[in-house]
Order: C-alpha cells, then sequence, then structure tokens
C-alpha cells in the first residue's frame, strides 16, 4: 500500500458564485426545499459533538461572526472553540466562501446542520437556494437526490469530556502539523486575481485566431448557475480572456436560462424578469472578448422544464412529467414561437454575439423526447423522437439566424439515441447548422484484462472513436460543418487539479483528430478551461495540419521550460502519461470514487451505508466506485497509476532544475500540480485497499487468528 500524509482539509472546492436573482418563480412548488427520502445524518464521532464539527469545516471559509449567528453564540465562543481544537486565529474572516464557494459549503455541512440553519450559513432564502439545487449543474443530483435528516446544531458550554477531546485534536495537529498550523502563504481565491491581472504588452489577435478553426472554452471560474446577473462577478475577465486568446482559444461558452434572458411575450408574461440587466452585462462581455478575438457562445438547453402551477392555466401545453416539473410541450406552436422569438430577440439584442450549441436529449427536462419518454405525452406519442429533436433543433437555428444570420449553431448529439448510432437524426438537420460529437465516444480499450469502451470524458483513452467518425461523416455527406467535444487538460478522471501533465496523450488524440477534418473543437464542458500547456498542444495542431507529435511537443517544452528542458520535460510528460494509461476509465467510475476529494474523503471504520453521488459525496461506496473492475483488478490499477506517477514527478523535478529563469516560476507552479494529482491518485489507492480489508474483517468469525493482522494493515 502506498504510504501518504492524509491532508487535512477541505473538500473539493465548487467554485461558484451567487447573487440574489430576479425572476426566480414565486410559486410555493418551486419554493419547497428537496429532501428525497431523509435519512439519518451520518455521525461525526471525531469531533467532540457537532458544534465542533461545524466550526471545523467552516474554519477559514465563513467569519466567526457568521458561524456565531448560525450556532446562536457569541463570536468569541466560536474563536475560543476554534483554538481549543488547534485552528489558526489567523484563517477568521480570511475569506468568505458564500459568495464564490457556496457549493463548498453546502456540500461541507450537508450532514451536519438542517435547512434551517444551511440557510442563513449561506445566506440564501429557502426559493434561492431550491434554484441552486435544480439549476447549478444538477447539485441536488450531485449530493445524492437525498437531504440527510440533521437537528439543529447549538452552541453549548464544553464540558470535562469534550475538553479532552479537544486536548486530543490539538494534539493530533501538533504531532503532524507543528504546534500550529502554518498560516496561508495565499487566499484561496488568490488564483482569479491572478488569472483576471492584464498582462502589459499583449498582443491583441482581433479576428486573426478565427482563422484555425472553431476553439472554445469555458471559464475556469465561472458561475454556472446565474453568470450574467452580477458585473462584478465577471466570468470572462480580460486577463483570463488574454491568456485563453495566447492559447489559440477563440471562443468562450457561458450557460444560460432563456426565460431569464428574453421577455415571454403574451403567452409567457411572467418570463423575462431581470432580463435589460442580463442583456447589457453580455453585451459589455461580447465586447471585451472581440478585442481578444474571441466569440461568447451561450450554452441553449431548452425549453426548460416547469412547475405544476406553471401549466394551471395552460394544461393543454403541458408535457411529461419529472418528479413536480413538466415539460414545455414543443408540438404546442406556442412553444416553438416562444424559443425561437427569444433567440431571435437575444441575436438582435447582442448582435456580436457568436452563436449557441445546443443539448436537446439530455441534462434538463426539456422537450418531451429530452429523456426518451415522449409516448407519455399525448400530443408527442404519434411522432418520433427523431422529429421530435431534429424539430427543436431546426426552430433553435431558425430563431439564432433570424437574429444574426452570421452566428453559429452548433448542434450536439448527446444523449441521441442513447449515446448510439444517430445517423438519422443527423439527417434530419438544417444545413446551416454544425454538428458535434464526443470524440473519444465508444473507444475500445483494455485496462487490467478488463475490456471496455469509451463512455465520454476520458483524456487516458483518446480518441475519436468509432460513434464521432461515423457522425462526423454523415453530417459531412449533409453538407454540415463538424465540431470534436474533448477534454485535454482536465476531466472526472481526475477534476481537482487546474490540468493533468498528460500532454503525450493529447497530442495522440490531435494529431488522430487531424486525419478527419474537423472544422473546431469544444474544448471543455464545464472543468477544465485552465489556460494551461495542453491547450497549446491543440491550438498547435489546429494551426497546422501537417504537424507531428514531436514536434508539437518539443515546441511546447521549449516554450514553458526553455530549450534546456525539452528532453526532460518529454521524459516527464511520457512517465505520466504512461500511468495515466493505467487509470481504471469506467465512466462509474470517474462519477461516483472518491478522486476528486482524495485525500479530504473520510475513511469509515463501519459501513456508512450510503451511496456514492455523481462527483459530489463519494462516502465508502466501493461497489459503486469500481464500476465493472474486479475488487482486486480495481486496486491494482490504483496503485498502478500512483506509482507510475511519482516516477514521472521525480523526472519533473529536474524540469525545475534546468528551466530557464524566467520560466522556472512555471515549472515550480506545473510540479506542485503534479504532485497534488499523486496525492489524490495515491490516496484513492490506500481508500480502496482499506475498504476491502475492511470488508474482510467485517467478514471474519469472532476471534479470528487473522483480525489482528488485518487490523494492522488498515
Amino acid at each position: 500500500m502506498i504510504r501518504i500524509v492524509l491532508i487535512i482539509g477541505c473538500m473539493l472546492c465548487g467554485l461558484v458564485m451567487w447573487g440574489n436573482t430576479p425572476g426566480l418563480a414565486e410559486s410555493p412548488s418551486e419554493n419547497v426545499l428537496p429532501v428525497g427520502n431523509h435519512p439519518p445524518a451520518l455521525e461525526f464521532s471525531h469531533f467532540p459533538d457537532a458544534v465542533h464539527a461545524v466550526v471545523w469545516r467552516n474554519w477559514g471559509l465563513v467569519p466567526s461572526d457568521h458561524l456565531a449567528k448560525v450556532l446562536q453564540t457569541s463570536p468569541e465562543n466560536i474563536r475560543q472553540l476554534a483554538r481549543a481544537m488547534g485552528l489558526p486565529q489567523s484563517w477568521d474572516g480570511a475569506e468568505d466562501f458564500r459568495k464564490r464557494g457556496y457549493i463548498t459549503l453546502i456540500r461541507r455541512n450537508w450532514h451536519l446542520l438542517p435547512y434551517e440553519q444551511l440557510l442563513q450559513l449561506v445566506d440564501m432564502s429557502p426559493a434561492e437556494l431550491a434554484y441552486v439545487l435544480r439549476e447549478d449543474d444538477f447539485l441536488f443530483v450531485k449530493l445524492g437526490n437525498l437531504k440527510p435528516q440533521c437537528a439543529i446544531v447549538q452552541y453549548q458550554e464544553p464540558n470535562g469530556e469534550v475538553r479532552r477531546k479537544e486536548a486530543w485534536m490539538r494534539s493530533v495537529l501538533a504531532k503532524y502539523f507543528g504546534e500550529q498550523l502554518p498560516a496561508q502563504e495565499e487566499k484561496r481565491f488568490a488564483f482569479i486575481e491572478e488569472l483576471s491581472r492584464p498582462i502589459d504588452g499583449f498582443e491583441l489577435k482581433g479576428e486573426s485566431s478565427r482563422d484555425n478553426g472553431l476553439r472554445f472554452i469555458y471559464s475556469y471560474f465561472a458561475s454556472y448557475g446565474d453568470p450574467l446577473l452580477r458585473s462584478e462577478l465577471d466570468p470572462y475577465p480580460d486577463g483570463l480572456l488574454q491568456r485563453l486568446s495566447s492559447l489559440g482559444v477563440n471562443g468562450v461558452w457561458l450557460h444560460v436560462v432563456l426565460r431569464n434572458l428574453a421577455p415571454g411575450g403574451p403567452d409567457f408574461p411572467e418570463f423575462g424578469a431581470g432580463h435589460e440587466t442580463r442583456l447589457e452585462n453580455l453585451r459589455q462581455l461580447v465586447a471585451r472578448a472581440k478585442k481578444y478575438g474571441m466569440g461568447i457562445y451561450l450554452y441553449i438547453n431548452e425549453p426548460r422544464a416547469m412547475p405544476e402551477t406553471f401549466f394551471r392555466n395552460r394544461p393543454d401545453m403541458a408535457g411529461v412529467r419529472e418528479g413536480e416539473f413538466r415539460a414545455m410541450c414543443t408540438s404546442d406552436p406556442r412553444v416553438r414561437r416562444w424559443l425561437h422569438d427569444s433567440l431571435k430577440f437575444v441575436f438582435q439584442q447582442v448582435p456580436d454575439l457568436a452563436g449557441v450549441f445546443t443539448i436537446s436529449a439530455s441534462e434538463n427536462l426539456t422537450s418531451c423526447a429530452s429523456h426518451g419518454r415522449r409516448n407519455e405525452c399525448p400530443r408527442c406519442a404519434i411522432r418520433t423522437d427523431d422529429e421530435i429533436i431534429a424539430e427543436v433543433n431546426r426552430v433553435i437555428e431558425e430563431g439564432v439566424h433570424a437574429g444574426n444570420p452570421q452566428a453559429k449553431v452548433i448542434v450536439w448529439d448527446w444523449g441521441w439515441h442513447g449515446h448510439g448510432d444517430a445517423s438519422s437524426i443527423i439527417r434530419l438537420l438544417p444545413r446551416a447548422v454544425w454538428l458535434m460529437s464526443v470524440s473519444e465516444w465508444s473507444q475500445p480499450f483494455e485496462r487490467g484484462g478488463v475490456k471496455l469502451q469509451v463512455g465520454e470524458y476520458s483524456i487516458s483513452v483518446p480518441g475519436p472513436g468509432p460513434r464521432a467518425i461515423r457522425h462526423w461523416a454523415v453530417a459531412h455527406d449533409c453538407g454540415l460543418k463538424t465540431v470534436a467535444k474533448v477534454q485535454f487538460n482536465i476531466t472526472w478522471e481526475l477534476a481537482a487539479v487546474p490540468f493533468l501533465p498528460v500532454l503525450d496523450l493529447v497530442a495522440e488524440h490531435c494529431d488522430r483528430l487531424n486525419r478527419h477534418q474537423i472544422d473546431g473543437m469544444m474544448l471543455t464542458w464545464t472543468l477544465g478551461g485552465y489556460p494551461s500547456p495542453n491547450l497549446a498542444v491543440a491550438s498547435r495542431f489546429a494551426a497546422d495540419r501537417t504537424a507531428t507529435v514531436d514536434a508539437v511537443l518539443d515546441a511546447v517544452a521549449a516554450d514553458r521550460y526553455g530549450p534546456r528542458a525539452v528532453p526532460i520535460t518529454r521524459r516527464a510528460w511520457q512517465q505520466f502519461s504512461e500511468a495515466f494509461c493505467e487509470y481504471p476509465y469506467d465512466i462509474r467510475v470517474l462519477y461516483y470514487g472518491p478522486q476528486q476529494m482524495g485525500p479530504a474523503n473520510l475513511i469509515y471504520a463501519e459501513p456508512t451505508g450510503y451511496s456514492a453521488t455523481m462527483t459530489g459525496l463519494p462516502y465508502d461506496d466501493l461497489a459503486r466506485w469500481r464500476g465493472p473492475y474486479p475488487e482486486d483488478v480495481f486496486a491494482d490499477q490504483w496503485e498502478k497509476v500512483a506509482s507510475k506517477w511519482q516516477e514521472g514527478l521525480q523526472t519533473f523535478k529536474r524540469v525545475v532544475d534546468v528551466a530557464d529563469p524566467d520560466k522556472k516560476a512555471s515549472a515550480e507552479a506545473d510540479l506542485r500540480i503534479s504532485e497534488a494529482a499523486y496525492l489524490h491518485f495515491a490516496s484513492v489507492a490506500n481508500q480502496v485497499q482499506y475498504t476491502i480489508l475492511r470488508e474482510k474483517l467485517r467478514s471474519l468469525p469472532a476471534g479470528a487468528d487473522d483480525a489482528q493482522a488485518l487490523r494492522e494493515r488498515m
């Protein structure tokens, strides 16, 4: 088992931003906070009590005076309690996560605080939190579709037993971290300031960066839910746009909810609250991005489902039902007219907007065919999925182009025919759209003797795969331009670092794509927008279709660290790439494994009974972590990833030694990122081994001879 020091620290930082949202529906059904099956919360007996757990998990993220209000006590009591556990007083008030990191706060306190106190902690109304849980990329799903039952947590004066436990906690911190944890060298969100800072003497690219095809990406630190409402929380500051532009990126995208961007007309007068503010912020963003040769694209997943109350006076418009929401049935001409006219309005109001991309058979419930249940709608049951999906995309295309004929409409085949062959839908699309497909989808591979196919989100298995190749060919036959959806920085294989230095795999993927004459690349979903050397690889292949892998990697290494560092850099990148090729890839591993939290994921002496959630809370659910891999194979693969990655680390340390003086800081920063990745990989290897051993121990009869040996290994 690989030994590492567990980091006592935070979970993955959910970097998001919050502000009061005009246009939140006022109907009671939307304001009810979801609870799911509402099981008892986990108990954290390593803390003296729940109050100590709340202070520990929020110290340095929420000021003590605000914590005091939540826990119904004085700020001095909170500070004294923190001191008693050994937490540095210098962290108090250093930052406030309620605006930029509220998902982190929600997740950290999900098993500690009831909704009543959680609302206080994050400073939201019930309607606002309900909106976040639904609209912020399915946050409630990622928390398990349930809210654990938590009692009110209220400060009480510590008794003798609590004081003894506090002393034990202080001793643990002193043993592993010295008498006091070191002061934070920089704020947790310092990277936003750094990446936002304009580059002196930056050469504006204007339109030139669009000459080599489309390459668009998501912000490294944007708000997902409603990014256009507050201009001070800028998703794309000039510094970030400059850095991305210098790496060949010529487009960025935003998540929007269409009913918040345009008035609803006579059919939907309740739509459009706050749209003037959002459109003005969008206009300003489009103008700034244009200075750097960048276009702004909107993610359109429409028409969004609405609560039952919305259809009280529109019963004949209600489509299929999911929970308390129903689809706005697109077989109703009023819905299609609103979709068309709203997009026309937006593109007329923001004439330099570059375009949209669509998801029409997945994510939020939109049309009655979007989740494969059209037979439940009397109007759509007599139609086909192909017809409905193609119609939705045609209405979107017509609306966008009515507002701006030059804008791009990129239609993503995501979810079509259950991610199978969707050639029949492609043939129904209007000729003015671009067809986008996940490049690596259905690519075959083998890990640890287990033969599988890629489902998406893979760097460890480079594409393109058979599905994308087939769909691009059909699109070309229909006269459509094509886009490859890729992830070159990170995927859910590991999303806890800015990028993975597996540039050999990125270059291999780009080299293969150049053989298929695609017209553009979507470089990320919501994760992976860091301006990294991986993006430089993609840019060089896009600029030169005849480029070779070695030539590109040599050039990127020289640019990043200097000519002397090229050979050793190439060796380190090769070792990192070889290590990553051992990754036990499967979409279930990516979504449910503990790799995102790494050392911050707790280990448990007894099974929790909780199921791992999608990229949110992995718990101890080994059965779900491992997907199709047998336990021993899963454990072996993680050991291989960690041990081989460590070899690459040792090599990369020499890059720091030989880097040019003006590039040494970049080498040191990249080394830290590589070390962080190793800690996550090694921690997962340990967690898997621990959980296997725990279950073996639990299966032994009382007094078994093997029990002590298993405990020692654990």
